[in-house]
């Protein structure tokens, strides 16, 4: 999601007010859901998504037809914050229901209490389980599969192993809003460590590190990037000895064909 001007600016707001709406853990899955099902409904209906970020229209307009449409089907808080969205100025007229989802996607997070910073893990090994398993791969991305008959296969393979927020946000997966499923947990992975004020750093290597060695990279990354790093740690056939750190759109390339790269690219400039 490439937000820019005031759609940046509404994202950054809204945030803000979604953890002010968010009184505990059960609200937070409920919010959650509301504004992931609105989302969807703004992406589908154009003609209510074009009023709503009607630059030529006075806000109080925009908000009331919100109020009009919603009172009687969302909770007040998630009305209240879709009646500040309305309120707000947008880029683009999609950006109105993608910061919707991203809010969905935060208060997924949120939902999950002490253990957010679990949502971040398990939703790797599950985007690296589904990478490694072709078969499951095809499954959930077979568009001749209902989305129902997908989170039921969803609900077999993570059933009581993963968090309630982890199950929530691999099902939010198939929506298709994003390129692949994949590519949706990526994101999702970042979100959920943000959401706790930290980063992530996805390592690869040739062979596993120990937790030693994963432990002083930890803390060398923290104290570079002035923040807690979460680390994922994926073993890479394509890596010849060192490590490649990716943080963001930051690239730490410490492996030999990396370096071997570098020397070609001196030698032809």
């Amino acid at each position: 999601m490439d937000l820019r001007g005031a759609s940046a600016e509404a994202l950054t707001d809204l945030t803000g007010r979604l953890d002010d709406a968010i009184g505990g853990v059960r609200q937070a899955a409920d919010l959650a859901d509301e504004l992931f099902t609105v989302s969807r409904l703004f992406r589908t209906e154009a003609a209510l998504r074009r009023f709503a970020t009607d630059a030529s229209l006075p806000a109080e307009a925009k908000q009331g037809m919100v109020q009009q449409v919603f009172k009687d089907r969302l909770d007040e808080r998630t009305l209240d914050l879709l009646t500040e969205a309305a309120g707000r100025r947008w880029t683009l007229s999609r950006d109105l229901p993608d910061v919707l989802e991203r809010l969905s996607e935060i208060a997924v997070v949120r939902s999950a209490g002490a253990k957010a910073g679990q949502v971040s893990d398990e939703v790797f090994q599950l985007a690296r389980i589904i990478d490694g398993d072709p078969a499951l791969r095809d499954a959930l991305s077979d568009p001749g599969r209902s989305v129902d008959d997908k989170a039921a296969l969803l609900d077999s393979l993570l059933g009581d192993v993963a968090l309630p927020a982890t199950v929530t946000l691999a099902k939010q997966a198939l929506s298709g809003t994003y390129r692949t499923m994949t590519a949706a947990l990526a994101t999702y992975r970042v979100v959920a460590a943000e959401s706790q004020g930290e980063a992530v750093a996805t390592v690869r290597v040739a062979r596993a590190l120990s937790a030693a060695d994963q432990r002083r990279l930890g803390e060398i990354l923290n104290q570079q990037y002035d923040t807690t790093v979460r680390l994922n740690v994926i073993i890479d056939p394509d890596v010849i000895g060192g490590i490649r750190v990716e943080i963001g759109d930051q690239v730490i390339d410490g492996t030999i064909s990396g370096r071997l790269d570098d020397a070609r690219r001196r030698l032809a400039g």
